[in-house]
């Protein structure tokens, strides 16, 4: 009997201690398979992030941005512009790719990358200071085009047919989806349904590169609507300084292009159409009635000239509903910054000279010096 009492205690403290090992072998088990599970899951989202960071930043998006690199610049601080200038995704990545590709020589300069470059094409860019990538179409807009005028240009030079592109920047949903996508550009003002053409004047004069054989209607729309952006977006605030929306500064804006071509003239023209406006007087420029005609003639007729339409600026006393043509920079920076004046007439005679008058009497004796 006292045998037996002595053998239990020692059986119990086996039991303990197996059952102790079992926990702790059970607890190293759940440790060790969360260790492995936490390394996968990093080693795994690493990899993505990584591969990912390779990767273009948007492989459609071949809009041209200007990337300048400083003299003496080592890779991290390239690799940190690239960045910046949402030319990569990731400078370390970038950085730990060169190294890895035993690559250097890189050249300072101005660079024109597109975030559709691989880190291949930019590198070897960086090597030999130039853009890998050529344009497989370039398009010349000139300054005073209507929107069907760059229609019909653009059907010339791809297979987008006119009638194509035209029902496209009329077609009201798409039109609202590109102000939801440039509010500081456009505004609901241009659904108004006496507008002609909602993105009249939107559509900027430029030359521009397509890295695609046949770009689509949104991608030329596209890029048109950025650079126009681009252009007007410094003179927003003088905009608002002059008591101007955009709209109302796009349409002044395309009223002096038309009207002159020289920058002074353009900036006394903008005054002569203020002062216009202030003293409560048509502005009576011929472009807008040929516009509102829909057609081009040489010289305006008296007949022309009772044309009734918002875009008549001798039917309206005001800026007429929607600009007329697209335009050149300095025609904006004219309407922003007009050269005083008390002129409220101005005449173009034969030879370009352009005549500016303070009253109807001496606008007459000029007319009859210098044009009749």
């Amino acid at each position: 009997m006292s045998s037996s009492n002595h053998d239990d205690p020692m059986k119990d403290n086996q039991k303990k201690r197996s059952a102790e090992a079992k926990t702790v072998r059970k607890i190293v088990a759940i440790v060790l398979a969360i260790v492995i599970t936490v390394i996968a899951v990093v080693g795994i989202t690493g990899y993505i992030y990584i591969s990912s960071a390779l990767e273009p930043v948007d492989p459609d998006d071949t809009t041209k941005e200007k990337v300048d690199i400083p003299i003496g610049s080592s890779v991290s601080q390239i690799a940190s512009i690239l960045e910046e200038e949402n030319v990569i995704k990731d400078s370390r990545v970038f950085r730990f790719y060169v190294k890895f590709k035993n690559e250097s020589g890189f050249q300072a300069g101005e660079y024109s990358f597109t975030q559709a470059m691989s880190l291949d094409e930019l590198v070897k860019a960086l090597k030999t200071g130039k853009v890998v990538k050529d344009p497989l179409l370039t398009v010349t807009i000139p300054e005073g085009k209507t929107v069907a005028q760059i229609a019909d240009i653009y059907s010339r030079k791809t297979s987008i047919e006119k009638e194509d592109f035209m029902d496209k920047v009329n077609e009201d949903a798409y039109v609202e989806s590109l102000i939801d996508t440039h509010p500081n550009l456009l505004s609901e003002v241009i659904l108004d349904p006496e507008i002609r053409t909602p993105l009249e004047g939107y559509l900027f004069a430029a030359t521009y590169d397509f890295y695609v054989e046949e770009p689509t209607i949104e991608q030329i729309v596209e890029k048109m609507l950025s650079k126009t952006e681009e252009v007007i977006a410094p003179y927003i605030p003088a905009m608002k300084e002059q008591g101007l929306t955009v709209h109302e500064a796009v349409t002044m804006a395309s009223l002096v292009e038309n009207e002159a071509k020289t920058k002074e003239d353009r900036q006394k023209i903008a005054e002569v159409f203020y002062n216009r406006l202030e003293e409560g007087m048509p502005l009576q420029t011929d472009p807008t009635v040929l516009y509102a005609l829909g057609e081009h003639k040489d010289r305006v007729l008296y007949e022309d000239l009772e044309v009734e339409s918002p875009y008549n600026t001798y039917h309206v006393n005001d800026l007429p509903i929607g600009p007329i043509s697209n335009f050149a920079e300095n025609a904006v920076e004219a309407t922003v910054n007009p050269k005083e004046s008390n002129n409220l007439y101005f005449l173009a005679a034969s030879d370009g000279t352009i005549y500016y008058s303070e009253t109807l009497d001496e606008h007459n004796r000029k007319k009859n010096k210098y044009i009749n």
